[in-house]
């Protein structure tokens, strides 16, 4: 009784820490807005806020009144001003929630917690009790290979500018929290958290024009400067500490890199071609080489060493005689002159990539690296030798940094993608088979993989620089031709994957392989090929049928043969977002598990590894939720050390854009695919045991009645564009790529990521739950309290059952109906609003009771207070956005054109997806 005592004043004291960093930051803002917008436009927006915080405290249709009466009055102008002040509460709020995440954590590690779930440390110590060897734990880091890619999804609405001067807010935070200021330095705070907050009110929010694909790629790049130069690194000692501390002390190979899609996928963006994959690249090998040389710069101030005081290696002697440095000063400091020396490599192999000319200019020119191996040579060199002279010490801060981001970031900074749909590669193949007179087309699957095998062992090209292609054919060869020049002059490592979109054949993966033998980056007589090609298996049919296409595929020795060449593993991606917006939240989780499983017998069946690759969204409705929970539910043996997992859109801000979240998120990942390898993950059930039949029982009723709904019922289409701000976000510069696939207003055409977006802002967040009260209730209508028993069976004891609804439940407590029905109220047809809202509104009642029955909460998130919380105190905030948009769109529609009402419906947009944070 004491202890949770104890354990409640602790969360009581840590929620007013947070509360107290909010209060503080909504007095900055306030201050700033009573500055520069006047007494009046202060006291409208604190109006608006007192009663958002009533509203949410004690409800009541008066306050909901009240806020409609006060937002509905607003002049454009005025309710431009209240939207960007909120939007700023809500962001800023988000900071402090950062902030508080990374104190409650010190506050643990502080008082001798024992290590929780995520870390290393926990996993690691899961692993051991298990009985994993260390033999085997050492084993496993040589073949693991984990990688987050990043991608360029348009549901990151935040400016870089926004995000540069809110990272500063967060550090003023931290200061704060870890420093005991004085008041003289309290004040010089205060001050300099005005100045930051100050110069976000007066940025601009929204971008004047759409951004190109290269502005996508600096802003991804802008994390490796906050967070993954810095962070990987020190997360690759750490882990090499803790196996150290059980007697296994080694230097890991570099099994966590990162990925990226920025600059290399086309599926739909016609932006994406073979000059902006090599400006990415050349962007990300800038960014790698400036980092590498600063750090350089810093080691040879750190390492001044004198030849009289410490010993030198043999090795370090000649690497320092090499030096071009000829200063008197430094004659008898033998690793600074070596050092002097790498710079001079390193800015000359720069110069020599990207034609980019170091900040501090090199003492004299110097022979460029060959490759990235042979620069960390040079910097082992560095290490061993102060090993072996007894300052073992000094190699382990930044030249242990540094040694580690070369072998992780090589001269390339993340291994880039290549992305196509399957429709294109067929008109491509076909257009070049055409002029050989072979009609590719009328040829059923069997033939077109009979030809397509047959043409990959032939050294014969099928291509003539004589001939005028298609441009589309031109524009896809020119690609591929351009990744294999970008491979040579940056790296293997560069370029290694080809993702191929709606996979629905065997022939879908061969047609990508005669690609790349077109353009040399397959060599049929030498059996290689330069590039794993991924199947994306997205819609419910594609994932039920991925079983019989992988079995043909793999019937092909041409393939397997050339799968030899890339270590016999084949990776397949699983697409979450389309499949949720084909089949629903339930029926495509449980399809992507099954998938899983098959997939993984197939492989075993060929003698092939199998490394997965989710396509994992932001948002429930597109596979988003904690990402350690999701790896650990993966059915046992799935994982084995290899998987690859997209980070997308705001989630990239999310967990990266601070550096010690940061790190914590990519430990995360490690540890959950550690412990998923070596000691966790549960068997999946047989098809005709309880679980097995009773999900197939309830998914089978959440298609029917999520197909329904989305697909069946008249008028649907129309009430989605009416009650969401579909419309409005296709106008909203928020991404290189188009919001459909086609120019259509179907549905089936519109791309998952806009479609969950959209939902979200209306507070609906239908994607990630519908269709579960329906099937739970159709269950427990044929089995009655029995079926309820064993769905709380699997609840307990099944992670992916418990994770499913775990990340459903966050969801429905960030949903709303009541706001979602102003957004209805939008519909002009009253009978189609009525028929459409009124059906959603029982589903959502329907889901929410059916999974507390099933978990035994009382209410939504009782079991997690710690985001109940955050979700508490950020939705006052966002409240106003969400009524001022339905107001906005209102006029807007009505006729009223006025730039303030369409900036306006923009910046609710923006603020309202921040506030969110997993919201595409």
């Amino acid at each position: 009784m004491e202890d949770a005592k104890g354990n409640q004043a602790a969360a009581v004291a840590e929620d007013a820490a947070l509360l107290e960093d909010i209060r503080l930051l909504g007095r900055v803002l306030g201050n700033t807005l009573r500055k520069q917008e006047g007494e009046a436009v202060f006291n409208t927006v604190e109006l608006i806020r007192q009663v958002s915080v009533r509203l949410r405290r004690s409800g009541g249709a008066g306050a909901r009144a009240e806020l409609e009466r006060l937002l509905g009055a607003l002049p454009a102008a005025e309710a431009t001003m209240v939207v960007r002040a909120f939007s700023y509460f809500s962001q800023l709020a988000n900071m402090a929630e950062d902030q508080h995440l990374v104190r409650t954590q010190r506050a643990l590690a502080r008082a001798g917690a024992p290590p929780g779930p995520g870390s290393m440390a926990r996993a690691l110590e899961r692993v051991s009790a298990a009985g994993v060897t260390p033999e085997a734990i050492a084993a496993y880091f040589d073949h693991a290979r984990i990688v987050p890619v990043l991608t360029a999804h348009p549901t990151e609405v935040q400016r870089r500018s926004t995000l540069h001067l809110l990272t500063r807010v967060g550090h003023l935070l931290e200061e704060r929290d870890r420093v005991r200021l004085t008041p003289e330095e309290l004040a010089l705070n205060d001050e300099r958290l005005g100045r930051a907050v100050l110069a976000l009110w007066l940025t601009r929010m929204l971008r004047p024009v759409r951004p190109t694909v290269l502005d996508e790629v600096t802003n991804g790049i802008s994390y490796y400067d906050i967070t993954f130069l810095g962070e990987l690194p020190r997360l690759y000692g750490d882990i090499e500490d803790l196996l150290a501390r059980g007697g296994g002390e080694r230097e890991l190979p570099p099994f966590l890199r990162l990925g990226s899609w920025i600059g290399g996928d086309r599926d739909g963006n016609p932006y994406v071609d073979a000059a902006t994959l090599a400006g990415a690249l050349r962007l990300q090998s800038i960014r790698a080489f400036d980092h590498y040389l600063e750090e350089l710069h810093g080691l040879g101030l750190d390492l001044s060493l004198a030849e009289g005081l410490a010993g030198a290696s043999a090795e370090l002697l000649a690497l320092s005689a090499s030096s071009p440095d000829d200063s008197p000063h430094r004659r008898d400091e033998p690793y600074r002159r070596a050092l002097i020396g790498v710079y001079a490599r390193v800015a000359a192999t720069a110069k020599a990539l990207d034609s980019h000319e170091a900040l501090r200019h090199a003492v004299a020119e110097a022979e460029p690296y060959a490759d990235p191996g042979e620069l960390l040579r040079d910097l082992d060199t560095v290490a061993a030798s102060l090993g072996a002279c007894g300052a073992g010490l000094l190699a382990r801060g930044r030249l242990r940094r540094l040694r580690r981001a070369v072998s992780i970031f090589g001269f390339h900074l993340a291994a880039l993608d290549l992305r196509q749909n399957s429709d294109v590669h067929e008109r491509v193949v076909a257009d070049l088979l055409a002029r050989v007179r072979v009609e590719y087309t009328a040829l059923d699957e069997r033939q077109r993989v009979e030809l397509l095998a047959r043409e990959l062992t032939s050294a014969r090209p099928l291509s003539s620089p004589f001939v005028r292609y298609s441009d589309e054919t031109r524009k896809e060869l020119d690609i591929l031709h351009r990744a294999r020049e970008l491979r040579a002059r940056y790296g293997p490592d560069s370029i290694t994957n080809y993702i191929v979109s709606k996979t629905e054949s065997a022939s879908d993966i061969l047609e990508v392989a005669l690609l790349m033998k077109e353009t040399g980056l397959l060599r049929p007589q030498e059996g290689a090929m330069d590039l794993n090609i991924i199947p994306l298996f997205e819609t419910i049919g594609d994932l039920r049928r991925c079983g019989r296409i992988m079995e043909n595929l793999l019937g092909q020795s041409a393939y397997l043969r050339l799968l030899g060449s890339r270590g016999a593993d084949q990776e397949v991606m699983l697409g979450y977002s389309d499949s949720n917006k084909d089949g629903g939240f339930l029926t495509s989780a449980w399809e992507l598990y099954k998938a899983e499983n098959t997939l993984h017998a197939v492989c075993a069946r060929h003698g092939l590894g199998l490394r997965l690759f989710h396509g994992r969204g932001g948002s429930v409705g597109r596979g988003g939720g904690p990402s350690h929970e999701a790896i650990l539910a993966r059915p046992a043996g799935t994982v084995a050390g290899r998987i690859r997992i997209t980070e997308q859109g705001e989630v990239i801000r999310s967990k990266y854009a601070n550096p010690e979240l940061g790190r914590r998120n990519l430990e995360a990942l490690a540890a959950a695919t550690f412990e998923a390898s070596l000691a966790g993950g549960v068997a999946a059930p047989p098809a005709d045991g309880p679980w097995g039949q009773a999900m197939e029982a309830l998914s089978a009723a959440a298609l029917a009645a999520y197909r329904a709904l989305v697909y069946e019922t008249p008028g649907f289409e129309r009430f989605f564009r009416e009650a969401t701000v579909i419309q409005e976000i296709a106008d909203l510069n928020i991404g290189s790529r188009p919001s459909s696939r086609k120019p259509s207003s179907r549905i089936e055409d519109l791309r998952a990521i806009p479609w969950v977006f959209s939902w979200s802002q209306a507070r609906l967040m239908l994607p990630g739950w519908y269709g579960f009260g329906s099937a739970v209730r159709a269950f427990l209508a044929e089995r009655g309290e029995a079926g309820l028993a064993l769905l709380s069976e699997m609840h307990r004891e099944w992670p992916f059952f418990r994770v499913l609804l775990s990340n459903m439940e966050m969801v429905l407590a960030k949903s709303d109906l009541e706001i979602a029905a102003r957004y209805a109220g939008l519909v002009q047809d009253a009978a189609l609003r009525e028929a459409v809202f009124s059906r959603i509104g029982a589903e959502w009642h329907d889901t929410v009771g059916a999974l507390l029955r099933i978990s035994g909460q009382e209410a939504l998130l009782a079991n997690n207070p710690a985001l109940s919380g955050a979700i508490r105190h950020r939705l006052p905030y966002l409240d106003p956005l969400n009524h001022l948009q339905v107001e906005l769109l209102r006029r807007f529609r009505a006729g009223d054109r006025e730039d303030k009402v369409k900036s306006g419906i923009h910046l609710t947009i923006n603020g309202i997806a921040a506030g969110l944070r997993n919201s595409g």
